[in-house]
């Protein structure tokens, strides 16, 4: 097995400070990976949705006053923090009541699923910080359960339970808003509110570049694919035409010998994702959604079972 071993990341790549980049550029137990970025999926924000975001934001309906409306919001994805971003930045700049309290969330929990989240949180320019809550979860389930624990003791004084807002995208994980709004759970049931402010689609270029990817690195040995979405994961799959069309079932992967490209999947959502719809089974699953994970899953991988 070359030292140097290409991994392709279906993502785009963060220009200013990309933490795969980094952590997959340094030569760990004389392995060498060859990083480099395949982007797969563009987002457009949603204008009725923005303002309805908008809307709650500028009335105060997300708070603790008896009057509130919603008790927090809940953020899985950086384009989520991205159209909430925009919503501040743009209060701001309108003025928006007394700025130095805008946007009115200092005495509400804001639920985030993992550190690029909620490092997209924090860049947020607020004069009041956020409560961010539940960044070591890592995955949907592991913050549905913070959140049913957390948010009780929040509102620990309240008869009743407002709502939280799932901001998210029109493909979101939905285990965060089964488990919470679960009917067996009695009063301990949270409602929750969805919110879908972006839209998703496969870029149009994205197969070509893909496979002119793989086929480049086809001299290598091995090639690892890292997958970071559920939507990602399909894309990749019709792209490599992995699923056998009469029966929607992923088909039947070579043997170690006889196959180069090895998949990791970021976290336990996108690995179950694939499982339940396709039946496509992923080498490797980070067990935290960061860069160093997914290279000790990867490096265990090596070491272990290829």
């Amino acid at each position: 097995m070359s030292n140097e071993i290409p991994i392709i990341f279906l993502k785009s790549k963060n220009v200013k400070d990309d933490r795969f980049q980094k952590q997959f550029s340094v030569i760990k137990n004389g392995v060498k990976f060859d990083p480099c970025f395949v982007p797969v999926i563009e987002h457009k924000f949603k204008e009725v949705e923005l303002n309805f975001f908008r809307r709650i934001l500028h009335r105060r309906r997300i708070g603790k006053e008896i009057n509130s409306k919603y008790g927090g919001l809940i953020f899985t994805s950086q384009r989520a923090v991205e159209a909430f971003a925009l919503l501040v930045l743009e209060g701001v700049e309108n003025g928006s009541g007394d700025y130095r309290d805008w946007p009115y969330l200092q005495d509400v929990p804001i639920y985030s699923v993992g550190p690029a989240t909620t490092r997209a949180l924090k860049a947020i320019p607020l004069d009041h910080p956020l409560n961010i809550r539940g960044s070591e979860s890592g995955n949907g389930e592991a913050l549905a359960s913070f959140i049913l624990s957390d948010y009780s003791d929040w509102y620990r004084d309240w008869d009743f339970k407002c709502p939280l807002i799932f901001v998210g995208g029109e493909r979101r994980n939905d285990i965060i808003t089964t488990k919470l709004m679960n009917p067996d759970l009695g009063t301990n049931c949270i409602p929750v509110v969805e919110l879908d402010v972006y839209s998703i689609s496969v870029l149009p270029n994205f197969k070509n570049d893909f496979i002119k990817s793989l086929n480049s690195k086809m001299a290598s040995d091995i090639i690892w694919v890292a997958i970071f979405s559920p939507s990602v994961g399909e894309a990749m799959i019709d792209s490599l035409d992995l699923v056998d069309h009469r029966t929607g079932r992923a088909k039947a992967k070579p043997s170690h010998a006889n196959r180069k490209i090895f998949f990791a999947a970021i976290g336990p959502t996108t690995r179950d994702f694939l499982q339940e719809k396709f039946g496509f089974v992923v080498d490797v699953c980070a067990a935290k959604p960061t860069a160093e994970s997914l290279q000790e899953g990867i490096m265990d991988y090596l070491l272990n079972e290829y």
